[in-house]
């Protein structure tokens, strides 16, 4: 469904972020994007939704190609209206929109009313919890529930890729596990494909088919989940655990030098 072949993309013409990346996610699949802060994730995604230009970057050499199309030269609202949705990182909700706004406003390119209002009650069937608070405010919302709300807002433009930036960012553990579930859910029950990066490897590894890891823009290493779970490093540099089954603090982590295989 959609592919990037050696992108490298620069901003402000000096700083070169990402360097020679390539990836694909497959039609329905669950992709799992991972890597420390600063390795180029939440870059990759702003590339394939077209909004790099907002913030001063540019797409230097590579391609994107969505079902076999080139779309790396193609606008953010051309990009969306093909089926491509973007949840970025820290939500970004409406504030001054009520919940129930904020899904509508999800829907902005249709023209098929009724269906919009199914859709949102589908959203709502997701989301009990949004169902309660259509008439409130976004700005007044919990983390939890603003997450909950951008990726319902999302879903209201019927995309065929869902790309998620750190959905359990700032979040308590059951609320991430409540949001990972309905992700899961409605890879399944709307075949829709998701690219997700996030930072909690461990809970992006057990849903996604496949994963890719990125260092310092690179990308070091892509398998099936199930093996890269197993991965000596992945276990060590990622889920905190050690050959020997201990567990490694995050200060030892962080100043461990990585082994030359896992660069190389």
């Amino acid at each position: 469904m959609i592919e990037l072949e050696n992108v490298e993309i620069t901003y402000n013409d000096v700083i070169l972020a990402v360097k020679g990346v390539s990836l694909k996610v497959a039609e329905g699949q669950i992709v799992a994007l991972l890597g420390a802060n600063g390795a180029g994730k939440s870059s990759i995604l702003k590339a394939i939704s077209g909004v790099l230009d907002s913030q001063d970057g540019e797409i230097e050499r590579g391609t994107i190609a969505y079902g076999g199309q080139r779309i790396d030269r193609w606008s953010a609202a051309k990009i969306v209206a093909a089926g491509l949705c973007h949840v970025p990182e820290g939500r970004r909700v409406f504030t001054d929109l009520t919940t129930q706004e904020n899904l509508i406003m999800g829907a902005f390119l249709r023209r098929d009313r009724r269906a919009v209002k199914q859709d949102v009650e589908k959203i709502l069937d997701y989301f009990p919890r949004l169902r309660e608070r259509l008439e409130v405010r976004a700005g007044y919302l919990s983390g939890g529930e603003q997450q909950m709300l951008a990726i319902g807002r999302a879903l209201m433009g019927r995309p065929r890729l869902l790309m998620l930036d750190e959905p359990s960012l700032g979040l308590a553990p059951l609320v991430v596990q409540n949001i990972f579930d309905i992700i899961q859910r409605v890879n399944r029950e709307e075949e829709i494909s998701i690219l997700l990066v996030e930072q909690n490897a461990s809970m992006a590894l057990h849903i996604a088919a496949h994963g890719y890891i990125l260092e310092n823009g690179r990308m070091v290493m892509d398998d099936s989940c199930d093996k890269l779970i197993k991965n000596e490093d992945v276990m060590e540099f990622y889920l905190g655990i050690k050959e020997d089954g201990g567990e490694k603090s995050f200060a030892e982590v962080k100043h461990y030098k990585r082994r030359k295989r896992w660069l190389s």
